[in-house]
């Protein structure tokens, strides 16, 4: 089979080939090493010579085609070419804002240290109130690289616990939002309550008709497609009461940690019981706490898991003990080729709206269908709350076809209307 044999085709049209024929257990082990490399090759844009027997050559083709919903690595080097000036990385490669550090438990001597050594300091009040987190935002006013500064920051005050301000960026692609028709009826149940933690939210889209939409992070509330979307998917035409934090503000540069940290916290004293959140990005000692604190407090965090493909390293916030990480899954219920794999991954859902380049794709989409779920089976924060919404899911999920638990979905799926 000479087509094959071309180096630059081979390995995204044998995971192809596999999902066409229908082997779930195949198709996970090839696209595992594969996955990441999947968006930088070069997709022919007419139809492959030569069709393969057995094969649907036409069905073929439109898979090749099709775009993969953006990974975290895609996203962070578009965001790099974009605002260098004010994103940078970690030592690990992970997205930061240049010149920004955390820190918890700083004292106030090593705050006089820290400030000696040029460094200013922002109090979170608000999460600190809330959570008893006792963080601050450190700013270089001396433009250091960021290996420098921090190694200025661990000699000043080696007694806390320092970090980046990592930037927690979209698990999903949403270039062009499909016309949306009539508003869906609304729910005759009465008037519950759900937050989300993403872009903003535009009022306007049918899906939300019916919501009260209460917005936290912005002077100015400003609707974002990615943001709109989720919420859409999250409500769907019920007459919910939307807790929508904005972490952007129709900025280009948005997500930071102590943003996220920050909309955890006004989510705990609104007491909205179902929170989810469609970011990804790196382990946080600052994130990880608030999310500690939030379970403890019994509300249930869901999260998309990634679209890196099932052999990228897991991603965060789904990754913490206790949080629903969500993968997703197209009409038909077969995994996403770009949805991830590990213990992470709680349950799958449709991830896909739409079709073409004008459809929506990635966890991002597929998340708030299990916080949606998760919502009917919790109407305040209670202590234990995670455990017990993941159980009762649990019993409301598909199987994804596996015995027992399946690295690509978990305990199953979870479908809009089930």
């Amino acid at each position: 089979m000479p087509l094959l044999r071309n180096p630059m085709l081979s390995v995204p049209l044998l995971a192809v080939l596999l999902a066409l024929v229908g082997n779930p257990p195949a198709q996970a082990q090839v696209l595992g090493p594969v996955q990441r490399s999947l968006p930088s090759l070069p997709l022919p844009a007419t139809p492959l010579p030569g069709a393969l027997p057995g094969v649907n050559q036409q069905a073929v083709d439109q898979l090749l085609r099709r775009p993969l919903a953006l990974g975290l690595k895609v996203q962070v080097d578009a965001l790099l070419r974009r605002e260098p000036r004010r994103v940078t990385v970690d030592p690990s490669g992970a997205p930061i804002l240049r010149g920004e550090f955390l820190v918890m438990g700083l004292s106030d001597a090593q705050l006089a240290a820290v400030q000696a050594q040029g460094f200013t300091a922002d109090r979170e009040a608000a999460a600190d109130a809330t959570l008893g987190l006792d963080f601050m935002v450190l700013h270089d006013s001396r433009g250091r690289s960021t290996r420098k500064a921090m190694r200025i920051l661990q000699q000043a005050a080696p007694d806390a616990t320092l970090t980046y301000q990592h930037l927690y960026l979209p698990a999903g692609d949403a270039g062009a939002v499909p016309a949306a028709g009539s508003p869906p009826p609304a729910s005759a149940q009465p008037m519950r309550s759900v937050g989300m933690v993403d872009g903003g939210v535009d009022p306007s889209d049918p899906a939300l008709a019916h919501a009260r939409i209460e917005d936290h992070g912005c002077s100015t509330p400003t609707a974002s497609r990615h943001g709109t979307a989720v919420a859409a998917r999250l409500v769907a035409g019920d007459a919910e009461t939307l807790y929508a934090a904005d972490l952007w503000c129709a900025d280009q540069v948005g997500g930071a940690t102590s943003q996220l940290v920050d909309a955890l916290a006004w989510m705990d004293r609104e007491r909205v019981a179902v929170i989810n959140i469609s970011l990804v990005g790196p382990d946080n000692p600052v994130l990880a706490r608030a999310v500690q604190v939030m379970l403890a407090r019994g509300h249930v965090l869901v999260a998309a898991a990634g679209n890196d493909g099932p052999a990228a390293p897991p991603l965060f916030p789904a990754t913490y003990p206790g949080v629903i990480g969500v993968g997703a899954v197209d009409a038909r219920g077969r995994v996403l080729p770009e949805s991830p794999s590990g213990k992470q991954v709680a349950f799958c859902a449709p991830g896909v709206v739409g079709s073409g380049r004008d459809g929506l794709r990635g966890t991002s989409f597929a998340a708030p269908i299990v916080a949606r779920h998760a919502d009917r089976l919790l109407d305040a924060p209670r202590p234990g709350a995670a455990a017990q919404v993941l159980q009762g899911l649990i019993g409301e999920a598909h199987p994804s076809g596996f015995a027992g638990r399946d690295a690509r979905c978990g305990h199953g799926v979870l479908s809009p209307g089930s």
